[in-house]
């Protein structure tokens, strides 16, 4: 009797959507997706990223589309996902890769950017999801979310509460998707992107404070989270869904 060949971890000839796609950890995401022979529409607000994103991705062998996408408006998810289809045919993963972050204490933080983080940060995730899940008879949903889903972090009140949101509206996902399309989580920790800015330079407080309390003793680049989301978008994650995988460099958080 022929044993059944193992699932490798590998997502070539899958279709790809990442939004939040050309910069930081989604653009890592996308290419790396590309490296591995997927085709890749990666998108985000901005047209000059996405059409030099679209470019690495075409120089690395993968079928793409340039089309902008804002979160916060489900029309223009609809028109993604339109655009995506026609030009890579069924898609089989999504990934939720946009975010914003407010800076304030919680007795300070203006209304309008709390709703502003709360609206890219979850509800543009549900939007995503709402609209690709309605469509995607198969295949992976995956979520950025961040180790602070579960842990304090000053000034930041908008973020916390959204990322927690994001596993929760995950969970959630997974059961009502499931079991034709998984739905997982990834949660960062520290991550060198244009998003968290010099924050984490070599030689200030935080990151020597980051790096104690880290056993790998640095902070991350962001391809080193795309490793988790290709396994999660391979069929070697075929039975892996509702999850959150932590990618953290072990960060010890005892003391929050």
């Amino acid at each position: 009797m022929t044993e059944p060949a193992t699932p490798t971890v590998s997502v070539a000839e899958k279709n790809a959507v990442v939004i939040g796609g050309t910069s930081g950890i989604g653009r890592a995401i996308a290419l790396a997706f590309a490296d591995d022979g997927a085709d890749v529409v990666a998108t985000s607000r901005h047209e000059d990223a996405v059409e030099s994103t679209a470019e690495e991705l075409r120089e690395r062998g993968a079928e793409t589309a340039t089309v902008t996408c804002d979160v916060r408006d489900e029309e223009s998810i609809e028109h993604l996902y339109d655009v995506a289809a026609d030009a890579l045919g069924e898609i089989d993963v999504l990934v939720n890769s946009a975010g914003s972050v407010a800076k304030a204490p919680v007795t300070e933080m203006e209304e309008p950017d709390w709703a502003r983080d709360i609206d890219t940060n979850l509800t543009g995730v549900f939007r995503a999801c709402q609209v690709f899940g309605r469509e995607m008879d198969s295949g992976s949903i995956i979520t950025i979310s961040s180790m602070s889903a579960g842990q304090a972090r000053e000034q930041r009140p908008a973020y916390c509460a959204a990322k927690s949101g994001v596993n929760g509206l995950t969970r959630a996902a997974a059961a009502d998707l499931g079991p034709e399309v998984r739905v997982n989580a990834i949660e960062p920790g520290f991550v060198e992107t244009p998003l968290a800015g010099d924050a984490f330079e070599e030689g200030t407080e935080l990151r020597e404070q980051i790096d104690e309390r880290t056993p790998l003793e640095r902070v991350a680049q962001p391809d080193e989270i795309a490793g988790a989301a290709v396994y999660l978008a391979s069929d070697a994650a075929s039975f892996t869904t509702g999850e959150m995988i932590k990618v953290d460099g072990g960060y010890d958080d005892s003391s929050l």
